[in-house]
């Protein structure tokens, strides 16, 4: 780092250029945020088309009832 005290010109040069880099990078980071928020429901919307199809084909074929086996007698001597 330089020792030497900088100008108020140069000092204020500096800030302007340190603001402009976080705009940029609030921005890019925004857009990740949106793609990623993009992405999230698209694979929702697919999920849920998945699970109506599911809760449509069981509604349209329920299962069989499963009978219960009867509990075998204790033989007694």
């Amino acid at each position: 780092m330089d020792d030497e005290p900088k100008s108020a010109a140069e000092l204020k040069e500096i800030r302007l250029n340190r603001k402009l880099a976080q705009d940029a990078e609030g921005i890019k980071a925004m857009a990740d945020i949106a793609a990623a928020d993009i992405e999230i429901r698209k694979r929702t919307a697919s999920l849920r088309a998945i699970r109506l199809a599911k809760e449509a084909a069981d509604r349209d074929n329920p299962p069989e009832a499963k009978t219960k086996a009867k509990p075998k007698k204790k033989k007694t001597t």
